[in-house]
């Protein structure tokens, strides 16, 4: 009953957040960006690998300056959640059954609070705090993928369940990660560790992050549309090209080797991440002492 419920959500889910976007694109008569259509397909067809799509997006929006700092969070969660949206249903659909209920359901419903609440205080928060917070999502992102190729990462169990204490505390964290989120820090690979650490089977961590981040990106990105601090045409190319990506990967190619690419990746999220956190300290000093610092300085 509670996953039906939960099937239920995620399809209104979808809706609204088509509906909110369909209209303000076509209020605005916007294209979407063929840079942003190829990123979106190869950030989302990793991504349903098992890359993760926030931090390499979040480092190609930063070097190619295709948008201010303040607004690569906001751009990425709206841009990125259609694709998301997409793996939720799939990885519902062959590992829901199996997860416990109330977790899947509780951690889902969680995120989506925390994304709801997290959207305005990103766009109220001063640039250097949003750099900075990015800078270390960046920095987890990069450590995340040194421990997966180093066999480092928490190796699990085998429960598909957690004790109701472990269960509430899953829950909580998961409303951290939804906030989060809106800051550019994606949930995949905290809720994996987390999960992990606690003795669940790390497969059976998929629907938790994919319906979390459904209703997480759906109530956020409903959000940040009506905020209108976004830029539409990378929203509409990420969206445009991620849903074929995510397709493709999950039925034709299913899965590759992605040791290779993840340090590549590495490599990238941490030059990433050195860059956001010089942007960050010179936006804070500059903020003491009354300056203002150009675009470029920041860059």
């Amino acid at each position: 009953m509670l996953i039906a419920l939960l099937l239920a959500a995620m399809v209104l889910a979808v809706l609204a957040y088509a509906v909110a976007l369909a209209r303000v694109v076509r209020a605005n008569r916007v294209r979407p960006r063929l840079e942003a259509v190829g990123l979106g397909a190869v950030v989302n067809f990793f991504d349903t690998l098992g890359i993760g799509s926030f931090a390499p997006t979040t480092a190609w929006l930063k070097f190619r300056r295709l948008v201010p700092d303040r607004l690569i969070p906001p751009t990425m969660v709206v841009g990125l959640t259609p694709p998301a949206m997409a793996e939720s249903f799939i990885f519902m659909n062959f590992y829901a059954v199996v997860v416990d209920a109330l977790l899947l359901v509780g951690c889902a419903l969680a995120m989506f609070a925390g994304g709801v609440l997290g959207a305005p205080l990103v766009a109220r928060a001063r640039v250097w705090i949003v750099q900075f917070i990015v800078a270390i999502g960046l920095a987890l992102a990069a450590t995340a993928y040194a421990m997966s190729n180093m066999g480092w990462f928490p190796a699990g169990g085998t429960a598909a369940g957690l004790p109701l204490g472990l269960t509430l505390v899953a829950i909580a964290a998961s409303f951290g990660f939804g906030i989060l989120a809106n800051f550019g820090v994606g949930n995949y690979a905290p809720t994996m560790a987390m999960l992990s650490l606690m003795g669940m089977d790390p497969h059976l961590a998929f629907p938790i992050m994919a319906a979390g981040a459904c209703l997480m990106g759906a109530g956020a990105s409903v959000r940040h549309i009506a905020i209108a601090e976004i830029d539409l045409r990378i929203v509409l190319g990420l969206t445009i090209g991620g849903i074929p990506a995510v397709l493709v990967a999950a039925f034709i190619v299913k899965e590759m080797p992605i040791d290779i690419l993840r340090w590549l990746v590495f490599v990238v999220v941490v030059y990433a991440s050195a860059v956001m956190f010089r942007a960050a300290a010179i936006g804070r000093r500059s903020e003491k002492v009354g300056t203002t610092v150009s675009p470029v300085a920041l860059s």
